[in-house]
């Protein structure tokens, strides 16, 4: 009989310890929603994350010098001291040019001061002379003031493109696929360093679509984490 006692006595010992460790942490979650202390510094965490834009790379973008619409010379150190936005394209193009350059002016308007800037880099140079940017910028109804359309040695540009930025460009095989290119948006903040987002698994997308919705919104939000 005294030892049916002691095991009661050991049951109500291990309920009773129960009720001491873990009732409270199961109303903590209540009262949180669900989110204890620890989750909710993870979520703190990732929240901070999201907000710093990552350094791709440790070097600056190279230097270059070209042209622009004007007929001014434009290089990076113009840019100094801005944030902005390099492109590259073409002006004869009637594939994915139209709709980046549509997208570009999206984020021209949303900061139209001079903190900011736009470098959109042709990759038919020989075609793309400051003349005609200019004739495709005022088709394009384009006056930010910071916003050059650049042409200059094909060489240099596509050196820039493939290996400064790593963003694809290339001659076509035929006279109906001229050049290729890539339809992102770089991202560069004030001391020439190329910036992006971190995804959610703690990533840097690294480059901005330039033919989507969601990534010219990006990077219009993003621009803002750097002015």
């Amino acid at each position: 009989m005294k030892k049916q006692n002691y095991s009661y006595i050991g049951i109500s010992f291990i309920i009773l310890l129960f009720g001491i460790i873990f009732i409270p942490k199961i109303l903590n979650r209540i009262n949180n929603d669900g989110v204890v202390d620890k989750d909710r510094h993870n979520l703190e965490r990732n929240d901070t994350q999201n907000d710093t834009l990552a350094f791709i790379g440790n070097k600056k973008v190279p230097a270059f010098q070209f042209a622009n619409q004007n007929g001014d010379s434009i290089s990076n150190a113009d840019y100094k001291g801005k944030v902005y936005v390099v492109e590259f394209f073409f002006s004869t193009c009637q594939d994915i040019c139209p709709v980046m350059n549509q997208n570009m002016q999206k984020v021209a308007n949303a900061y139209p001061g001079e903190n900011v800037g736009i470098a959109s880099i042709s990759i038919d140079p020989t075609y793309d002379t400051p003349e005609v940017l200019k004739d495709y910028a005022q088709a394009y109804g384009i006056t930010h003031p910071n916003w050059n359309f650049l042409t200059g040695d094909k060489e240099e540009i596509f050196q820039l493109s493939n290996e400064g930025f790593n963003l694809y460009a290339a001659e076509g095989m035929d006279e109906e696929d001229q050049f290729q290119h890539s339809g992102y948006f770089a991202l560069i903040d004030q001391e020439g360093n190329i910036r992006s987002r971190i995804d959610e698994n703690g990533n840097p997308i690294i480059y901005y679509d330039g033919l989507s919705e969601e990534g010219v919104q990006m990077l219009i939000e993003d621009i803002e984490k750097l002015l």
